[in-house]
């Protein structure tokens, strides 16, 4: 009987341990949540870009993940303040910059700068970030689109948008820094204001990787640039690539206006 007893109590205790391990093991809150991105379709979250290489470059603006730097954007925008603004600053297989009223890198709008919102989003081909000077809460109204992945600047920039379409004319952009015949914004729209129907000249070929790509009838930008760039102020920028390397961050004025 005694023997019968303890069996019970024994196959009693093994039942009750996985329920009381159960109800002790701890939870790990979710911390994965993000924000929804809005669609592809949204107007009010598409940019245009009409070039002067003859095409409409659309982008998708991303509120979801840099809120400030897209308002900004979309009020810039409606204000007119891109429309005959130039690419200032343009590397092969990396990087378009523009949105500096000075065309130098050193300029900005008359609006206070912004916080830096780094985000998850890598600087692959297409991506649109905020460029900034030597401080992180510097960027403003510059922009710079990114030709070539550039997974260094990850964090240290502020993604806030990505080419939907027309990206065959962002390659198209003139290179050079400055370039000699730079590309410049026409206008500049968000897609709700119901802007004039565009119509693109056909795209031109992508550019060959490793070589500058200069337009029919310009000069070659390189040789533009020796000339201009002892006297050009240290702009607001992204990171410049370098031989074998990931070049550090140049060193840069404030967008303060």
């Amino acid at each position: 009987m005694r023997f019968f007893a303890r069996l019970f109590a024994f196959v009693a205790c093994l039942a009750a341990v996985p329920a009381g391990a159960q109800q002790a093991a701890p939870t790990t809150p979710d911390t994965t949540a993000r924000a929804t991105a809005p669609q592809t379709t949204d107007k009010e979250n598409l940019w245009l870009l009409d070039l002067s290489d003859g095409g409409r470059v659309t982008i998708w603006l991303r509120p979801d993940l840099a809120p400030k730097m897209v308002e900004r954007i979309k009020l810039l925008t409606r204000q007119r303040f891109y429309d005959g603004l130039l690419f200032h600053r343009v590397i092969e297989g990396f990087m378009a910059q523009g949105g500096d009223p000075k065309g130098d890198g050193t300029g900005g709008s008359s609006l206070p700068n912004l916080p830096a919102e780094f985000n998850y989003f890598p600087h692959v081909r297409g991506v649109v970030s905020a460029a900034r000077a030597d401080d992180e809460n510097s960027a403003n109204s510059q922009f710079f689109i990114v030709l070539q992945p550039r997974l260094a600047l990850d964090k240290k920039y502020t993604v806030f948008g990505r080419v939907l379409d027309g990206m065959a004319y962002v390659d198209a952009i003139e290179r050079g820094e400055p370039p000699a015949n730079p590309t410049r914004i026409l206008r500049a729209y968000i897609a709700a204001d119901n802007p004039p129907t565009y119509f693109a000249a056909a795209p031109p070929p992508p550019p060959s990787l490793g070589a500058p790509v200069t337009l029919p009838g310009t000069a070659p930008a390189a040789a533009a640039a020796p000339a201009k760039a002892a006297a050009r102020p240290k702009p607001s920028s992204v990171a410049a690539p370098r031989p074998a390397a990931v070049a550090a961050p140049e060193k840069a004025a404030s967008t303060d206006q």
